[in-house]
């Protein structure tokens, strides 16, 4: 037994059937693989010759990966291409090829983020329109829309007119943006706001 409680297992895996075992389970990049091979306790010299090998037989191929991602985000997640990069990024992804799979997505970002809003805009019926126009708007930029695409998604999904729309921007479209410093809301103004 070792001094964490747990036994050393009888066979143990060889790298490269601990690879094999983590891409079965679902495609990886090459860096969640050396993560995960890295934290397991294999040596760094290994982890590299296993992953080379497992490149070139193209079992690991990050751009077939981001691609994958982003179809699927894009696609089924709604999702804006902020947070598709991000996604991308933090999985091992290198920005020039999140770059270049994601800018495909951009020219139809405006068309999801008014798919999304309208499939959740009648969760909101019972809101008050001010308070439906803020939840979906919130959603939508979490979702990785620009602020700009959010707000006019939400408001063509919650069909305001113009004498709502007007009433119901926030701080932030109308030149302010709020801020925060160790959880206390701070505003900052533009110069030509009296």
């Amino acid at each position: 037994m070792t001094g964490r409680g747990r036994r050393k297992p009888k066979n143990p895996k060889s790298c490269h059937e601990r690879a094999l075992g983590l891409l079965a389970v679902r495609p990886r990049t090459r860096r969640e693989l050396e993560r995960r091979l890295l934290g397991a306790g294999f040596e760094r010299t290994e982890v590299d010759d296993v992953l080379g090998r497992l490149e070139s037989v193209g079992l690991v191929d990050d751009r077939a990966f981001a691609e994958q991602f982003a179809e699927h985000q894009f696609g089924n997640r709604l999702a804006g291409r902020r947070a598709v990069t991000s996604g991308l990024l933090a999985k091992g992804v290198s920005p020039a090829i999140a770059a270049g799979v994601t800018a495909d997505g951009g020219t139809e970002e405006a068309a999801r983020a008014e798919q999304l809003a309208r499939a959740r805009a009648p969760r909101m019926s019972g809101l008050e329109p001010a308070k439906a126009f803020g939840r979906l708007t919130s959603l939508l930029l979490r979702r990785g829309y620009p602020p700009d695409v959010a707000r006019i998604a939400a408001h063509h999904a919650l069909h305001l007119d113009a004498s709502e729309a007007g009433a119901l921007l926030s701080p932030v479209s109308r030149g302010r943006s709020i801020g925060s410093t160790r959880g206390r809301p701070i505003e900052k103004f533009n110069e030509d706001d009296p």
